[in-house]
């Protein structure tokens, strides 16, 4: 995204639209292992999922203070992303603990090319804005790894699965950067 020419979004209005789907993002992340914790959270994997939502909601938690601080307006999205997160996650766990696994490692692999290109977009801008990002990044780099270590890979229809969790993951995002 290029800045500074004439009808070119402003930096202002580009951090907005980063702290918006961001702020969706998480949202939608802690709606996902909520669900995937519904099925799953007296089970084996359940104290590997509390983990991940911890995190997930702590970035909800900085998110949500961005949006108050720097007057962001939230997506109008949040009440779908609220059932869509939840049944995402309730559904691939219901189809196991492998394929709740393999949606942790597909969602977060959108993420982590999603935040690259942002800290990419800001070079030097927005320092805190940046810090922000980079950690979540490799938090999110963690919950991939996890899922990987938990046999995401070994779930039936992996590769479709991925492909379609994917596809939506950019969806959600070029929709909530602007909705």
């Amino acid at each position: 995204m290029s800045i500074g020419l004439p009808g070119d979004p402003t930096m202002r209005d580009v951090t907005e639209r980063m702290i918006r789907v961001d702020h969706a993002g998480e949202y939608g992340a802690a709606r996902i292992y909520a669900g995937q914790l519904a099925v799953l959270g007296r089970g084996g994997k359940g104290d590997v999922l509390r983990h991940m939502q911890a995190q997930e909601q702590e970035h909800l938690r900085t998110f949500n203070a961005m949006v108050a601080d720097r007057r962001v307006r939230p997506t109008a999205l949040l009440p779908f992303w609220h059932l869509a997160g939840f049944a995402l996650g309730a559904v691939t766990a219901a189809l196991g603990e492998k394929a709740a696994m393999a949606c942790t490692v597909a969602v977060e692999e959108s993420i982590d090319a999603h935040y690259a290109a942002q800290l990419e977009t800001l070079g030097d801008a927005e320092p805190e804005l940046r810090r922000t990002v980079k950690t979540f990044q490799a938090e999110e780099l963690e919950h991939r790894d996890i899922g990987l270590a938990h046999g995401a890979e070994q779930a039936p229809g992996y590769r479709l699965l991925s492909r379609v969790i994917k596809a939506g993951c950019r969806a959600a995002i070029a929709i909530s950067e602007r909705v």
